[in-house]
């Protein structure tokens, strides 16, 4: 059996939509009939809820929004597989983890080094940037951040999805990370251009100093420390770190990541919101 953890995060549904009859199960919190797989009630703040679903030759798909007990709750999950015998865990990490980083690229390392020392066969998926965040980022047709020019690559939820789908169906490889991209990066002010071309009308980034947007996303309700690690994180990803791209997704899903202009195609309601 596949046990898939996240299921109603953009990443989970469309998994559950790939998975559809085989042997699988949604770990949720609350009910969710619509996402067309069997679902049992099981939490991460709980963590033995998730073990209780597993057992030995199952397959997991870790994965879960960020919250202040992240990191604790996927490493008891990752020891409660490993003690029901699983036969392998997959993923969704974030690209540049590592334990130390700002944010979320550090709560990914620490769990990401704990699947890797657990013994339990592992992937784990490195994506860039969610296709998905950018409407609510260009809300009102404009995005402010502190990515300076440097190219920053996005990728589509649904090629993590398709990736995650691939491996929790294939033979158990060895373990390795998986670096997951779209298929062109662009700097911020090309993105908002790119958008504004598909929907015809006009779009645009404004980029800011650090500081200046820490004081914006502060004045926007985040705590001051988040909101200075936040911008700092922007400028650290548009140093160019981000801005090469791999052939992950067709190599092992047999087809190319969607483009940004697909993306928003498929995506119109939610840039009108």
């Amino acid at each position: 059996m596949i046990v898939v953890t996240g299921a109603t995060g953009s990443v989970g549904r469309a998994l559950a939509a790939r998975l559809k009859g085989l042997d699988v199960v949604a770990a949720v919190r609350r009910p969710a009939g619509d996402l067309g797989i069997p679902y049992r009630p099981a939490d991460f703040e709980r963590p033995e809820t998730i073990g209780a679903l597993l057992s030995p030759g199952d397959r997991l798909f870790l994965n879960s929004s960020i919250w202040p007990g992240f990191a604790d709750a996927h490493r008891a999950v990752i020891d409660l597989a490993a003690r029901a015998g699983v036969t392998q865990i997959v993923t969704v990490s974030v690209r540049g983890a590592a334990p130390g980083g700002r944010l979320a690229t550090g709560l990914h390392g620490i769990v990401d080094d704990h699947l890797r020392q657990s013994g339990v066969p592992w992937a784990i998926l490195q994506p860039t940037g969610f296709m998905q965040n950018l409407p609510y980022d260009f809300a009102a047709g404009v995005m402010h951040g502190s990515y300076g020019t440097a190219p920053v690559n996005y990728i589509d939820a649904r090629d993590v999805a398709g990736t995650a789908a691939a491996l929790l169906t294939a033979p158990v490889g060895p373990g390795r990370d998986h670096v997951l991209t779209g298929p062109e990066s662009l700097p911020h002010a090309r993105i908002a251009e790119e958008i504004g071309r598909v929907l015809g009308r006009a779009y645009r980034y404004v980029d800011l100093p650090v500081p200046e947007m820490a004081a914006r996303l502060e004045t926007r309700g985040m705590p001051r420390l988040q909101a200075e690690e936040l911008a700092a994180l922007m400028a650290e990803i548009g140093d160019g770190r981000w801005s090469s791209t791999t052939t992950t997704v067709k190599d092992l899903t047999g087809r190319p990541p969607r483009s940004l202009a697909a993306y928003v195609t498929d995506h119109l309601p939610a840039f009108s919101r």
